[in-house]
């Protein structure tokens, strides 16, 4: 859990919703003058409105805490807007930002703090595996969800299983989210054949698997731009099977993408996993969009 990452009152409440209800936490919001919230993953929303109410004071202190009371050793992940803590966990900020010349580049005040619990779901991908992965083969495979539905756990779990069964499997974890290194080592499982590049942008990294590491597998979190795609046709055209996921309901919230759009056209995907409900996988459908 993250409570030594929190302000003592802070902490103490969430110590205080019991065992059972604090280890399915997913996220804890904090806004200054504002109710701590706290969501769980089978218990809905609830809202600590009393007796705590975080003050700036206490936001300042656990910002403190969270970057080990170094805030510069984190100036490049500030300024975009998170800091990634050990375990994979991620701290979103909100605040006044200091701009300069049309980038953030710092943040003045921060206001609001958004912590996401990354959870490994061992077993989670069970469902999902026999239509992506048979015997020695793997299909190149999109998985799409809104956020918060749990596609990178879904991801991290996938690459733990086929990593296992014997394939070197390349991850860019560009936000230490899936494999949650801390010093460059995963602290979550993703397999024993895994490489991650660890705080990597996705387009850079995923090149610098091809040329470097070798793998049967590239897998990356949240595909979206231009650079991504190109990365993703670099891949393909040397023969590398890809596992990514990207936010949307479905396959056609993905085309809208131009970039994603074209990947689709030309085929670079086999298998699209949709997720519908946070850890429910709602199908698995073919690129000519049958249900497998």
């Amino acid at each position: 859990m993250v409570t030594h990452f929190l302000g003592a009152e802070a902490a103490r409440q969430l110590n205080a919703l019991g065992g059972d209800i604090s280890a399915n936490v997913t996220e804890i919001r904090l806004r200054a003058d504002k109710p701590m919230v706290i969501t769980f993953s089978r218990h809905g929303t609830k809202e600590i409105s009393a007796p705590y109410i975080p003050t700036s004071a206490d936001i300042a202190e656990t910002m403190e805490r969270i970057s080990r009371y170094s805030c510069y050793a984190f100036e490049s992940e500030l300024a975009q807007g998170y800091i990634t803590l050990p375990g994979g966990h991620r701290v979103g900020v909100a605040g006044q930002a200091v701009v300069e010349g049309g980038t953030v580049m710092a943040w003045r005040h921060i206001g609001s703090l958004a912590i996401r619990i990354a959870h490994s779901v061992k077993g989670c991908a069970n469902e999902v595996l026999p239509f992506i992965y048979a015997g020695t083969r793997f299909f190149n495979t999109m998985v799409i969800s809104p956020p918060g539905f749990g596609k990178t756990t879904l991801l991290r779990d996938i690459v733990r299983q086929i990593s296992d069964a014997g394939l070197t499997v390349g991850l860019v974890d560009e936000r230490s989210e899936v494999a949650g290194c801390y010093q460059g080592v995963p602290q979550n499982d993703v397999g024993k054949r895994t490489d991650v590049l660890d705080a990597c942008p996705k387009a850079e990294g995923m090149v610098m698997l091809l040329r470097a590491m070798s793998p049967n597998v590239v897998a990356v979190d949240e595909l979206g731009g231009e650079k991504d795609a190109s990365a993703v046709e670099q891949a393909l055209n040397a023969g590398v099977k890809l596992l990514c996921t990207a936010h949307g309901y479905g396959v056609e919230d993905i085309r809208k993408n131009p970039s994603m759009a074209r990947l689709i056209k030309r085929d670079a995907f086999e298998r699209f996993v949709v997720l519908d409900a946070p850890g429910r996988i709602q199908g698995v459908y073919t690129k000519e969009g049958d249900l497998c």
